[in-house]
């Protein structure tokens, strides 16, 4: 407190005081206006004076005791002499005497006053010394608070910030896990449209199958982590938007109370503050606010550290994911390429069998013209041979004999008859396997067709449409 100038000013006053009397001075006696020796004594007047005479015209007020002791002096018209000197001299004493004890009063009161101003200065020094670091330590422990705050505040904003990142990703995620549905799914049903013989469940389709029941668990999955992200950026939000209102209370709180540490006695903002002693109902101690300020960061780290293993958990799922979907990807890629290879081997065999089933239809063919051939070269012989015996029934009488010749000619016409007989049967054996031959070679061209159908399925769609499949980025 700045008190030197107060108290210069009190000093000034002081420097003059009123000039002290000491009536007990004595040099040659004490001054007339004093008491003097014998004034105790009753007094010896030199000539008596009467009461009543002719130079004291008045009235008597007194008895003749107290004339002759001098207590009550005569009274007349011309002056009134209630005391004697020795009361006139002892009355201007106790005057003196009055004015010396006031002075000393006065003095002692000033000296007195003068050392409490100077005790309250200092002691009001000291408790403003006292109090200005009492706020300081204050202002300092607000400002730690507040910058722990405002540290954990940019925790929370970044972890929002990768979050939301994540939260992001996983959308993305979710868009992207649409193209492996619709390419397991639309291959699914290219695949329905294989032909009779090869609509079958295959390997293939059992991995498609299970490619499409992986891609929904996982969508489940990321819909169930989108969830779990969304709740989580809730509660960092509510942890964040609690931590800035207490820093906004600190930094107001620090403002405050650094503006009081830098108030002084002579600053121009000083007032009189009617009621700024009482204290307010709704007050913290410094127990709850230290509580309240504890239980703000531990919640919020609690909240960031749980959002962080929730990223480190997301980071597991995506790579368990990612990992599941191209090892099935891989496996349906696998047993597809091998589900080619067989279908072109079988297509090769097919189309070899085909050949071979031309080859000998051809050969075939052949052969049932050359039958054809040999049964009409047959007819002539069979003819000679009808001939000679219709020419040798004109014979007549004896002639018309059963010779040898007769017999030989009919040997030969049954003969004839046998071996065409087992010619046609063989033509029509021959004919029956060339019908069997040309159904062969029609299922042989429609399987192989079926072949074509399915490589062109799984090779040519299945295989193009399986490049499109995303990759692990």
């Amino acid at each position: 407190m700045n008190t030197e100038q107060d108290s210069t000013k009190l000093d000034e006053v002081q420097d003059t005081p009123c000039p002290r009397i000491d009536y007990t001075k004595k040099s040659d006696g004490p001054p007339l206006y004093f008491p003097q020796p014998g004034d105790e004594l009753p007094a010896q007047p030199e000539e008596r004076m009467e009461a009543i005479g002719p130079w004291a015209t008045g009235r008597v007020n007194f008895t003749p005791q107290d004339g002759l002791t001098g207590v009550r002096p005569v009274v007349d018209r011309y002056s009134v002499t209630s005391f004697g000197a020795p009361q006139w001299r002892a009355h201007n004493q106790k005057f003196f005497k009055q004015s010396d004890e006031k002075i000393q009063e006065a003095q002692l009161a000033i000296n007195n006053a003068k050392r409490c101003v100077e005790r309250s200065y200092k002691e009001a020094d000291k408790i403003q010394l006292k109090s200005t670091d009492n706020l300081k330590n204050r202002a300092n422990e607000v400002c730690r608070w507040k910058t722990e705050l405002e540290h954990l505040i940019l925790e929370i904003t970044k972890e929002i910030e990768l979050l939301e990142a994540e939260h992001r990703r996983v959308k993305h995620s979710l868009s992207l896990l649409t193209v492996p549905e619709s390419i397991a799914g639309e291959f699914l049903q290219l695949r329905s449209k294989r032909l009779e013989s090869d609509l079958i469940r295959d390997e293939v389709e059992e991995e498609l199958t299970k490619e499409v029941a992986l891609c929904s668990e996982i969508r489940d999955l990321l819909c169930r982590t989108r969830e779990h992200i969304e709740m989580q950026l809730i509660e960092l939000k509510a942890a964040k938007v609690r931590m800035e209102m207490d820093w906004t209370d600190k930094t107001d709180a620090y403002d405050i109370d650094s503006r009081n540490i830098q108030l002084k006695n002579d600053s121009p903002i000083i007032l009189w503050k009617l009621g700024a002693t009482r204290f307010p109902a709704g007050q913290s101690t410094p127990s709850s606010y230290e509580h309240y300020t504890r239980e703000s960061l531990t919640d919020a780290e609690a909240a960031k550290q749980r959002s962080v293993n929730l990223r480190l958990t997301l980071d597991s799922t995506y790579k368990n994911s990612i990992k599941s979907l191209r090892d099935q990807a891989t496996r349906v890629d696998l047993v597809l390429s091998q589900k080619i290879k067989l279908t072109e081997d079988i297509r090769l065999q097919l189309e070899k069998e085909l050949l071979r089933c031309l080859h000998e239809l051809a050969n075939t063919e052949k052969s049932i013209e050359e039958l054809r051939h040999s049964t009409r070269g047959l007819d002539c012989v069979m003819k000679v041979a009808q001939t000679r015996l219709a020419n040798r029934l004109q014979r007549r009488n004896v002639e018309s004999c059963r010779d040898t010749s007769q017999f030989s000619l009919v040997e030969e016409v049954k003969l004839l008859n046998e071996r065409t007989s087992a010619m046609l049967a063989e033509l029509k054996r021959a004919e029956d396997t060339q019908a069997g031959l040309v159904k062969a070679r029609s299922d042989l061209e429609r399987e192989i067709i079926v072949k074509r159908k399915t490589l062109y399925i799984d090779k040519q769609r299945g295989q193009l449409l399986r490049s499109f499949y995303p990759s692990t980025i």
